[in-house]
């Protein structure tokens, strides 16, 4: 039997490994072929049950972006090409489901639990990825916004979202008009494990210590004047940020999900 050999250096692989988030693109738009394209991309993604809880909205109306660039507090994102809003969407289900007698308001409606809701939040971040993935490998440039999640509510009315869905993130994609650095990646040491969760957490925080200088030598393009904060320093300052109203339970139980079962 002949030896299968494995070209690690495969375009597919390099296009992930380069990934960066791209935040200002050319004023160019996208052909249609390679929308279409992409979308199809996104639907061929893996789905929990094949129940395809899950949709995107294209976004093509300017007022609509301008609406979600101050939502999001990101101009960029009123100036991106192509703009979608991913969904977890167990509305279309239910409507199915009517049709074939189940009530939704009833207790016997589950695709409103907790278990789904999770499941289609994590149906609508695989064809997302996808979509990314795709687009990177054209050579686009995208920027996963998960900065619209800061007014839920807000996303909620301007999207007109339904009953028994809920925003999930945002994917900006252009032809890049910026070239940022690769950012620094966790030691794999401290981020794959083997068959049990280390107990020991000594040899984490060694590793991070050198992981902090990587980073701290890093310069986001956001803010070219300074260094990035250390890997550690950011931990602690999100361990104690306040969330400003962003727990999920009470728009999620406002848009019909029962995340208490």
């Amino acid at each position: 039997m002949t030896e299968h050999t494995y070209n690690l250096d495969n375009p597919t692989i390099q296009t992930l490994l380069n990934r960066r988030s791209i935040r200002a693109f050319a004023d160019e738009p996208i052909p249609a072929d390679v929308v279409d394209t992409l979308e199809s991309v996104a639907q061929h993604a893996a789905s929990s049950q094949y129940l395809n809880d899950w949709s995107a909205i294209r976004i093509t109306d300017p007022e609509i972006a301008a609406k979600l660039a101050e939502i999001g507090r990101q101009p960029y994102i009123a100036q991106a090409p192509l703009l979608y809003v991913f969904i977890l969407d167990e509305h279309r289900n239910a409507t199915i489901a009517k049709a074939k007698g189940v009530d939704p308001d009833s207790d016997d409606f589950t695709l409103n639990g907790s278990y789904r809701y999770t499941q289609a939040q994590n149906d609508a971040v695989l064809a997302l990825h996808a979509m990314e993935t795709a687009a990177y490998s054209l050579g686009l440039g995208c920027v996963i916004l998960g900065s619209l999640l800061n007014d839920v509510d807000a996303l909620i009315d301007v999207l007109h979202l339904p009953k028994y869905t809920y925003p999930v993130l945002g994917l900006a994609i252009g032809k890049p008009a910026q070239d940022p650095a690769l950012k620094p990646r966790l030691p794999k040491s401290v981020q794959f494990f083997e068959n049990t969760y280390p107990e020991d957490s000594d040899d984490v925080l060694s590793a991070i210590a050198d992981f902090d200088a990587d980073v701290h030598r890093y310069y986001d393009l956001r803010n070219t004047d300074r260094p990035v904060d250390a890997f550690s320093d950011q931990i602690a300052q999100n361990a104690t940020a306040s969330m400003n109203g962003r727990s999920v339970n009470p728009p999620a139980t406002r848009q019909g999900f029962r995340l208490d079962r």
